[in-house]
């Protein structure tokens, strides 16, 4: 009797022994700690690049800054909310364009990258503090050991068209991984590496509702990729949802309007060519509508021009 009833309490020990996680986020601040804005905003699909964040922390050799930007491009996407870049794509252009890669910390130069890939906005960011600590106790009985990591992630958000930064974040996440054993028996091991990827996503998923809110503020934006008999070429198709009626009003774009106090661009000079319907997709591409002027000023459309979402 008493065997089994030492059996029985070794079962239960080991089924409290059995290895769990707990994952913790904490709530994200702006620069100006506003409070999230609950967007009402259905529209098309914003166009964002996310480029590789710097790991700023004293850990991970330089993993975590890549780790950091796949994590924040893949809740992006689930939201259902943004056509993605990603930073690959990014640093191609920038090769193409010899752009040095430490200029994605500059607004200025990663605006001028947005421009060139048609994009409404980048994010960039950084992973500035990261850190795991050991945790344990020991008994007659039973052992039990805990990691427990804790990150701290910081974005911005850059306009393209003004090359500001339209939104600072900083998120912090936790997560913890329990092991225990009884009598020298269970679960034993070294570091558990996805501590790391857990955490950051705590610290990430916050911020894809402040970056929505954030550019719903103003209109959605494409740019027009040619001109051909009077018909406009976009940028945007039915991957983004643009779709047939949608009415556009397009711009030209001319020489920068600066702050003369701060030198920061604040917006350009814009020429008004009229307003467009969508009429369709470009054949089977998902990232291409044609539209047409249903109201014109006469000003000839070219590549590069601005079209926005009209009220």
């Amino acid at each position: 009797m008493d065997k089994i009833k030492l059996l029985a309490v070794a079962v239960v020990f080991m089924s409290a022994c059995a290895p769990s996680k707990t994952v913790k986020q904490q709530q994200a601040l702006s620069a100006n700690e506003t409070e999230e804005v609950e967007s009402k905003y259905t529209g098309p699909k914003r166009r964002i690049g996310v480029v590789e964040f710097e790991n700023k922390s004293a850990y991970g050799q330089g993993r975590l800054g890549g780790a950091a930007s796949d994590i924040l491009v893949t809740e992006l996407v689930k939201s259902g909310k943004f056509i993605v870049v990603e930073r690959d794509r990014l640093s191609k252009i920038m090769e193409e364009q010899k752009f040095q890669s430490q200029g994605m910390t500059d607004p200025q130069t990663a605006a001028k990258i947005g421009q060139v890939m048609g994009l409404e906005a980048i994010v960039s960011g950084s992973v500035s503090q990261f850190g795991v600590k050991k945790e344990g106790s020991d008994y007659l009985l039973t052992q039990s050991k805990r990691q427990v990591a804790d990150v701290t992630v910081d974005i911005r958000l850059i306009d393209v068209q003004s090359g500001q930064v339209i939104l600072a974040d900083s998120g912090k996440g936790m997560a913890k991984s329990t092991k225990a054993s009884f009598l020298g028996m269970g679960t034993k091991g070294g570091y558990d590496e996805t501590l790391e990827g857990e955490a950051l996503r705590a610290a990430l998923v916050q911020f894809v509702a402040n970056i929505a809110s954030q550019l719903n503020k103003k209109p959605w934006s494409c740019m027009v990729a040619a001109v051909a008999s009077e018909q406009l070429y976009l940028n945007a198709g039915p991957d983004s949802g643009v779709m047939p009626g949608m009415k556009l009003n397009c711009f030209h774009q001319g020489a920068e309007i600066r702050d003369p106090r701060s030198n920061l661009v604040i917006g350009h000079v814009e020429e008004l060519l009229g307003r467009a319907e969508v009429t369709g997709p470009c054949g089977d591409s998902g990232d291409c509508a044609k539209a047409q002027f249903t109201k014109s000023t006469g000003a000839s459309a070219k590549s590069g021009d601005i079209c926005r979402l009209a009220k």
